[in-house]
């Protein structure tokens, strides 16, 4: 079918949108735009865009040689700019692209791309606040053609008519809006100003707003972004950098990353949080293209590593998606993200070449954010590795400190066994690492390849019970009675039990387990539970002799010692599983219910032991 051609329409006449205006609105209002706070944004880029094309026309007109005026005074809402203006034509033209094919909106924006909207779109977003547009325009590349006027109401209908050029002196476009009752929230005059700062503070243009008291206009962007301003010293820049990063996300940057990329047009800054941010969670960057503020939450413009930084950056070749709040993810995005992330190891070079003091900061807020980049990045890994903090043996301290103290380094699996070893392994003298955190068990891994003498190993229960000494014949033969009804008791666990002398003596028994024994475990409680099934018989065939838990008691231990010299058999088995469970306790990981009951039992026939002892 073949739309009918506005222009054809006599002057003054009432028109129709070839769409269905109030659906349209209804589109862009729940599923294109976040608020409909955004009309103002549409209008301001309307007006840059206008000015653009302007200043292309005239190429040697200075850069504020033309504006934009922004007029709110409660009931109205008036934006006016010095740009190229808009002929009859244009109007219908523009209008004509909402609801056409794609094919032609896409010629359109071809031909747009210098600038940052579109201008049907943009305009019609203001029926998100406002029952009637009116459009005042004159186009400087026709001067003498007069003035066109649009009004456009929310029932669908418009009028397009062209007045005498007195009706506007200079060429540029005037949209006023009479905002509807319900939308005074986002058209009063002081949230007007606070929108207009909000998105235009680093627009290129000057933007003047005046609230219709009759008072100066005030400028909306009064000075340039911070990275182009003139500063007297490197160190007036820096603090002017950092101020503006502190005025916008609200806190004090630990230090500001310039960014320059002018391939892509880009410019801005990345201000280091002087804090650590949980793991996984990614702040928002502010994105502006042309000036204009696209996003407060753009996380895709960032590695996922470089949770460290908030940004704020200006670019020019970004491509916004059809809403204008979010980047379009494509080649030029891609290539922006690993500039980007280029800029961040290198200011991390430099911290580490030449300012330790700024490192130690840094690592001690954001170890976790270097160490997931190590892994990947060979050149971060020799550079940091060394100064990086790790859970050991010996507290809290960096590789390169540890393995000056312990050639063999040896690294725990998970956190559970790392607390398990933790004061034995030091009072025996081994060098332990937690490897239970993201990264850290690669990581130290990874340590022969910054220092060569360094030897790293994976903490096997057998390297740690062999520096436990053993105890006397004597006593182990006075202890063999004991041991077995332990080891009995515990059996239903697959926990072997064993007597040795180790510091410190305050500690009764240490837990030796490791993964295969725990899934060994698991497996023969399966195949108990299963017995008789098919699944139990494939089990029990699957078993064999593999690694198992160990309860190791510390004869130097007075409790431990009173335990052994146990004549009563039950006495002596209940305090086993007690010893058993305080040791599961110890190792802090999660307890399986039959380990839960026996805690629970052997407390409560102690307890009984006791009473009737007592009574």
């Amino acid at each position: 079918m073949t739309l009918p051609d506005p222009a054809a329409t006599p002057a003054g006449a009432d028109r129709t949108f070839q769409v269905d205006l109030r659906g349209l609105v209804d589109l862009l209002s729940h599923h294109l735009y976040s608020s409909p706070r955004v009309y103002l944004r549409e209008l301001l880029q309307n007006a840059v865009d206008a000015l653009t094309a302007r200043h292309g026309l005239e190429p040697a007109a200075p850069a504020d040689a033309f504006g934009i005026s922004l007029y709110a005074d409660g009931s109205v809402v008036r934006v006016e700019d010095d740009g190229v203006g808009l002929t009859e034509a244009d109007v219908h033209t523009f209008l004509a692209t909402i609801g056409r094919s794609s094919k032609r909106a896409d010629r359109i924006a071809e031909q747009r791309g210098d600038f940052i909207g579109q201008f049907g779109i943009g305009l019609l977003s203001c029926f998100l606040v406002a029952d009637e547009i009116h459009v005042l325009s004159r186009s400087a590349r026709t001067p003498d053609a007069g003035v066109v006027e649009w009004r456009g109401r929310g029932d669908g209908s418009y009028t397009v008519r062209t007045l005498p050029a007195s009706a506007r002196p200079r060429p540029g476009t005037t949209v006023t809006l009479t905002p509807r009752a319900d939308a005074g929230e986002w058209t009063r005059p002081v949230q007007v100003h606070a929108l207009a700062r909000h998105f235009g503070s680093l627009l290129r243009h000057p933007v003047i707003f005046d609230d219709g008291t009759g008072g100066p206009g005030v400028s909306v962007n009064p000075e340039p972004a911070p990275w182009a301003r003139t500063y007297p010293t490197p160190g007036a820049r820096s603090r002017g950098l950092a101020a503006y990063g502190e005025e916008v996300f609200g806190f004090t940057p630990l230090d500001t990353i310039e960014l320059d990329l002018p391939a892509v047009g880009l410019k801005g800054i990345a201000c280091v949080l002087p804090e650590a941010v949980p793991a996984g969670r990614r702040h928002g960057h502010r994105v502006h293209v042309k000036g204009m503020l696209l996003s407060e939450q753009a996380e895709e413009i960032l590695p996922e590593w470089a949770f460290f930084v908030r940004c704020v950056v200006d670019a020019e070749s970004l491509r916004p998606t059809a809403s204008r709040e979010s980047l379009y993810e494509d080649d030029t995005l891609a290539a922006v993200r690993d500039a980007l992330a280029e800029r961040l190891r290198a200011w991390i070079a430099r911290a580490a070449a030449s300012d330790p003091d700024l490192l130690a900061r840094f690592l001690q807020a954001h170890h976790l954010a270097v160490k997931s980049l190590a892994v990947h990045d060979d050149e971060i890994l020799r550079m940091l590795l060394p100064w990086l903090p790790f859970e050991t043996t010996d507290g809290h301290t960096t590789l390169d400190e540890f393995a000056r103290t312990h050639r063999t380094v040896l690294v725990t699996s998970s956190v559970e066994e790392f607390r398990q070893v933790a004061a034995i392994a030091s009072a025996a003298g081994l060098g332990v690492v937690n490897g239970g955190y993201t990264y850290d068990r690669e990581l130290v891994h990874r340590l022969p390849e910054i220092r060569s003498e360094a030897s790293v190993a994976d903490l096997d229960p057998a390297t740690l019970t062999a520096h436990l000494d053993p105890v006397d014949r004597e006593t182990e033969l006075a202890a063999v009675a004991y041991l077995a009804l332990a080891r009995d008791a515990l059996a239903v666990f697959d926990c072997d039990v064993a007597l040795r002398t180790f510091q410190p003596a305050s500690a009764p028994a240490l837990l030796v387990d490791s993964r295969e024994a725990r899934h060994e475990r698991t497996r023969s409680q399966i195949a108990r539970e299963q017995e008789g099934g098919l699944w139990g018989d494939i089990l029990g065939a699957l078993r064999q002799e593999g690694p198992r838990a160990q309860l190791i008691l510390n004869q130097l231990n007075p409790l431990v010692r009173t335990a052994v010299a146990i004549d009563e058999p039950e006495l002596a088995r209940t305090s086993a599983e007690a010893l058993y469970g305080q040791a599961v306790l110890l190792s802090r990981r999660p307890l399986r219910p039959a380990e839960s009951s026996l805690i629970n039992r052997s407390f409560l026939d102690l307890l009984a032991h006791a009473l009737r002892k007592d009574s």
